[in-house]
């Protein structure tokens, strides 16, 4: 059998860059001797990731559509030019069988030069409500990989498969409430434990609406687990000092560890921590990012309140309910196992090995 080349492209946040990792890994566990190259974002968190997980990486000088006329716009253009023409060498080098695009401002430029030399390509797009690169590439590439329903209302219906998101595997291998898990985080097994995640770069709404109602916290029978980002987190050290239940962490290495403890779960509403949440079967209440494009955290957070399937508080009600109500989730037993079993229900399993199948069935 010919060894395959095959490229992933995208990036930004941890959303975009670990279902990329989670592909890269089952393409290989299928045929070992595939040939993977990335392509990133210069100066984006892809290109530390991907070479810690023993991948190479191209970055490209590529930034965001800025949304007010600047001089930005001008840095824009000048970096999708030269973006565009380093694709092109990178396809010519590399001479891929098909390329992947995972979202993020690299993924543009790199399956605009796939189609135009007509490489099978495929889209794998985490959102309910997609981006604008994935929006405009639909209509030019092979296959789209959704996690949600309705996604026609964005792309032709005969391309898109249902495949879920792909999710870190070691999150799936470590049991609930392991005593590992425990002794990591230094917490009772027999006090219940919310755990706070801002995404990979922190959350501000989040975090102050914890250092507002930090009393209550502190006061209540629970242990407090929070991850705040690099930017809060002396601060939140600060606050949380007197407090033996609240721990502080910039960034938790071990999140199958944190998921394993956790009996809620706070968290943005990102397409990758939602399908993560999804497949644990973790109550969740989701506080949506406002800042992202055409609001698509709203969006996917709203896909499961709707069906009674997790909390959603809005960024601006935050700092007076999200913490009461956390509280108040916390002692509702019966609410916990129904958003348990409701959120089940979006789980889809496999979803790296399935998206890796279709890569290989353009292939051939």
């Amino acid at each position: 059998m010919r060894k395959k080349n095959i490229i992933i492209s995208g990036g930004g946040t941890g959303g975009h860059i670990f279902p990329a990792l989670a592909i890269a890994n089952a393409l290989k566990e299928i045929e070992p001797d595939t040939e993977i190259l990335f392509v990133g974002a210069l100066g984006r968190m892809e290109m530390e990731k991907v070479p810690k997980a023993g991948y190479e990486i191209i970055g490209l000088p590529v930034m965001g559509f800025p949304r007010k006329p600047s001089v930005k716009l001008l840095k824009f253009i000048i970096g999708l030019l030269k973006s565009l023409k380093m694709a092109k060498k990178i396809i010519k080098d590399f001479n891929p069988d098909a390329v992947v695009g995972v979202g993020g401002y690299a993924s543009g430029p790199i399956l605009r030069v796939a189609v135009k030399n007509n490489i099978p390509s495929l889209i794998q797009e985490q959102n309910s409500y997609p981006g604008i690169t994935n929006k405009l590439l639909a209509k030019k590439v092979d296959t789209i990989c959704v996690a949600y329903d309705n996604m026609d209302r964005f792309f032709p219906k005969e391309k898109i498969s249902k495949t879920g998101n792909p999710v870190r595997e070691d999150l799936l291998k470590t049991p609930e409430k392991t005593p590992e898990a425990f002794k990591y985080f230094e917490i009772d097994d027999k006090v219940p434990v919310i755990l706070s995640l801002g995404g990979s770069l922190g959350a501000k709404t989040i975090n102050l609406s914890i250092a507002k109602n930090i009393k209550q916290i502190a006061n209540a029978n629970v242990q407090f687990l929070w991850q705040t980002g690099v930017s809060f987190y002396k601060e939140a050290s600060e606050l949380a000092a007197e407090y033996v239940n609240i721990k502080v962490y910039d960034f938790i290495y071990r999140m199958d560890y944190a998921y394993s403890v956790a009996d809620i779960v706070i968290s943005r509403a990102g397409a990758s921590t939602i399908s993560e949440l999804c497949l644990l079967q973790k109550p969740a209440i989701f506080v949506p990012s406002p800042n992202v494009a055409e609001d698509h955290q709203t969006k996917n957070a709203k896909s499961l309140s709707d069906k009674d399937a997790a909390i959603m508080i809005s960024d601006m009600e935050a700092p007076d309910k999200l913490i009461p109500e956390a509280l108040e989730l916390l002692n509702d037993v019966n609410r916990q196992e129904t958003y348990r079993k409701n959120i089940k229900t979006f789980a889809v399993n496999n979803s790296a090995q399935i998206i890796a199948k279709k890569v290989f069935e353009l292939v051939k």
